[in-house]
């Protein structure tokens, strides 16, 4: 068969295809798809698929009518493959109620799960198990004995989900997490392996090769039709059959091809940043594979290698973490020969022979240390707030740019990132308004107010911890506080202060402050062992703690005055009270100041008419006073109450005495960002 030209008809349809997937994802991805399963039904019955026991709860995968997780408030152990039935209710998955974050339900759409299950009990109906599930079950329990079984998991199954949080941190922060994925050259190498084992017994090369796809579709079994591991494992199929049959078909439109079928089958892998990166990281190494070819040395092509995989996903890592690591290439090219060269070849070995693992898990611990060594050096990471998405696409032709000049004999051009990086960066010191968020963090409180021009950033509260459709308690610091505040371009918080030590408004604190730049810390003066902790922490830490009751704070020429409270020794009545005027605007922020509280600030202070009111207490009834609200009469009033919280906050008595008032309640709002230049108000959940 003769080489298809550039313009033959099958590159043409493959063009055709990438076009109208595009457009019938884009479109599709709009509405909410339908289920097969009945949300109005107590009762769902499967087959195990994956399940994972963490801190009290378990989460199980099972396939039904469809695929749908379980989550069940209780720690219990099954088996891959075991069919159950669950009691309890449907739930449509949580979306993100802050800006720019993680959204749960459209990664759950990309697995094709429209809904979760929060299941009361659990029983197991048919404990025989089907031979694909028996082999996994094995293959797990064997991976279980060694030592370094938790990068085992991530290296043979795919599965990260047994590594520690701290060592999984640190390789995101390095940009090296896509070293635990299962890549084309991991399917590459395990086929080739595959191979030379068939053709040592079969000599027909069909039949090898047929033997290694079966393998192939079981490996995919294995790891769980992970779409990263899904596009590898086709691509392979697809390249193979290409050469072994001569079609002499461009590698880079068969990626476009098998890119354009994926959208067809679920156009919901738009929201997978595994796929979406899987794709794109091929798609420039294919592209530019002459530019990698030119190298005339292993370590030079592996540095062109990683910084074309670096700059092909910058614009995705920034929209969805908001940071990148500028060291990434040189870190990688630490770190990718170690781990393809050494440990994943002798992962696959140590699977086989045990003895291996304590050279493993060595090796492991060796990298785990590394790693945690570079991602302490905060000096190359760069923090870079959200932008709209015609930014990110300028940002690929950009690179694209960079790539061809370099592909010319100019690789000084690959400089060019990290001018624009920089301005990306500050961005937020052009910002000309000044914003007052009231973050939703569930049941509790957090506030935000980032001065214009990066004058000064303060976040008011932490929060405690949410608790979302029968899920485990997640750290709030980790996945929301920091998250936004890095979406919204802040690298440090001037001050973290803290009302009061409930756990609901001071629970993360902790997490926070080793997590994230916090230069001063500001407490009420009641003591308890949370307050001590953060006291603590800061010493260790060298940042300046302050306890103070009836002080002013000056930030860039804004006034912070701390109002004097009735001095009782309830922790609530101990919150401190903060008064500001910003931008014209006078703000009071009550903590989980009660009744009492407000009285004695009618009685001590001549407090002017408000523009904006953070509720006390979450709009307890034993807060917020008619006769409070009628002396400030608050034009916007900012309650901040989990969604079925026990309490029933805000309570109908609350929302009466402020019925003059524009009320935003974070249960049903989400998190609600003002813009005190502007006065702008916009909510995340409309």
């Amino acid at each position: 068969m003769k080489k298809l030209k550039k313009t033959s008809p099958f590159n043409i349809l493959c063009l055709s295809l990438l076009v109208l997937s595009l457009i019938y994802s884009v479109i599709k991805i709009q509405t909410y798809p339908s289920s097969k399963y009945d949300k109005n039904a107590n009762i769902v019955s499967g087959t195990i698929t994956s399940y994972q026991i963490k801190d009290g709860y378990t989460k199980i995968q099972i396939t039904g009518t469809e695929p749908l997780i379980i989550n069940y408030s209780e720690e219990k152990e099954f088996k891959l493959g075991q069919k159950i039935k669950a009691q309890g209710e449907f739930k449509i998955p949580k979306e993100n109620t802050t800006w720019n974050l993680f959204n749960y339900r459209k990664y759950l759409l990309s697995l094709n799960i429209k809904y979760t299950f929060s299941a009361d009990k659990i029983t197991i109906l048919n404990k025989k198990i089907s031979l694909p599930y028996q082999i996994k079950n094995k293959i797990i329990s064997h991976i279980n004995t060694f030592k370094s079984s938790s990068h085992l998991h991530a290296f043979i199954l795919g599965n990260d989900d047994y590594l520690d949080e701290t060592t999984k941190n640190s390789y995101q922060k390095n940009g090296i997490t896509h070293l635990l994925a299962i890549s084309g050259m991991n399917i590459t190498l395990i086929s080739a392996i595959i191979l030379k084992i068939v053709n040592f017994f079969i000599k027909n090369k069909t039949i090898s090769y047929l033997i290694v796809f079966l393998f192939l579709i079981f490996f995919l079994f294995l790891t769980g039709l992970v779409p990263s591991i899904l596009r590898a494992i086709c691509l392979f199929i697809i390249l193979t059959i290409n050469k072994q049959l001569n079609l002499k078909i461009k590698t880079i439109y068969l990626l476009i091809l098998l890119f354009s079928l994926f959208l067809f089958v679920n156009p919901y892998y738009l929201y997978n940043l595994g796929f979406l990166l899987s794709f794109i990281i091929s798609f420039y190494l294919i592209i530019f594979s002459k530019l990698i070819s030119k190298s005339q040395s292993f370590l030079k092509e592996l540095f062109t290698i990683n910084i074309i995989a670096f700059l092909a996903s910058t614009p995705l890592l920034i929209k969805n973490f908001f940071e990148i690591n500028i060291l990434s290439p040189v870190i990688n090219c630490l770190f990718t020969p170690f781990v393809s060269l050494i440990i994943y070849p002798l992962s696959l070995l140590t699977l086989f022979l045990k003895p291996l693992d304590n050279t493993l898990f060595y090796l492991i611990k060796i990298m785990e240390k590394s790693s945690l060594f570079f991602s302490k050096i905060n000096n190359f990471n760069i923090v870079l707030c959200s932008l709209p998405i015609f930014f990110y696409i300028l940002y690929y032709i950009l690179i694209t740019y960079i790539l061809i000049k370099w592909d010319k004999g100019k690789p000084l051009y690959t400089l060019l990132i990290i001018p624009t990086l920089l301005f990306h960066h500050s961005l937020s010191y052009l910002n000309p308004y000044t914003t007052l968020t009231m973050i939703d963090v569930g049941q509790g409180d957090s506030i935000l107010i980032k001065l214009k021009h990066n004058r000064g950033n303060i976040l008011i509260d932490t929060g405690g911890q949410l608790n979302y459709d029968g899920q485990k308690p997640y750290d709030l610091a980790s996945n929301i506080t920091i998250p936004y505040l890095k979406s919204e371009g802040i690298p440090k918080l001037d001050y973290l202060i803290i009302t009061h030590g409930d756990f609901d408004h001071a629970g993360m604190a902790e997490n926070l402050i080793n997590n994230f730049k916090v230069k001063n810390i500001i407490t009420n003066t009641y003591s308890n062992e949370l307050i001590e902790n953060i006291k603590n922490l800061a010493k260790r830490k060298t940042i300046k703690f302050s306890q103070i009751n009836t002080k002013v704070l000056t930030i860039s020429q804004n006034k912070f005055t701390f109002l004097e409270g009735n001095q009782a020794k309830d922790i609530n009545d101990s919150s401190l009270i903060i008064y500001a005027n910003l931008e014209g605007e006078n703000i009071l922020l009550m903590g989980d100041a009660s009744q009492n509280v407000e009285s004695h600030l009618l009685r001590t202070y001549n407090l002017p008419k408000m523009n904006i009111l953070k509720v006390g207490h979450h709009g307890s009834r034993t807060s917020t006073s008619s006769k409070f609200i009628n002396q400030i009469k608050p034009q916007i009033s900012l309650i901040s109450a989990g969604q079925n919280n026990i309490y029933s906050h805000p309570h109908k008595e609350t929302l009466k005495a402020l019925k003059d008032s524009k009320v935003f309640v974070t249960k049903d709002d989400g998190s609600v960002k003002i813009n005190l230049t502007t006065k702008a108000i916009i909510t995340s959940v409309r």
